[in-house]
């Protein structure tokens, strides 16, 4: 159940970063409210999974999670510039996160 908190987290993660961008430095309400609930709501569960944990491999997996999918977001929805390196980039970063998984330390 922890590790489902932090997968959790990971993705509210990618959703805070997002709306970080969207709100144009705070200039923007929404976005900037978007960004406040997405935050709280990711420190949140990673809180909560903190509590049964190690905290290295978890912090790794929810900023794994976080960077992976702010960047594929990124480049599907907002136009970043999409690139090989790119895209072998973010593959390594999941088989880094499996690989924590698999390997008993993230347990």
């Amino acid at each position: 159940m922890a590790w489902l908190l932090v997968v959790v987290a990971g993705l509210l993660e990618t959703g805070f970063a997002v709306c970080l961008k969207l709100s144009h430095g705070f200039t923007r309400l929404l976005p900037t409210i978007a960004f406040c609930s997405f935050a709280l709501a990711s420190f949140g569960l990673l809180t909560l999974a903190l509590r049964k944990l190690d905290v290295g491999p978890a912090y790794a997996v929810w900023t794994g999670l976080g960077a992976a999918g702010t960047a594929v977001y990124g480049m599907v929805f907002l136009g970043d510039v999409v690139s090989t390196l790119k895209i072998v980039s973010i593959t390594l970063v999941i088989v880094g996160i499996v690989g924590l998984q698999l390997s008993g330390g993230a347990h």
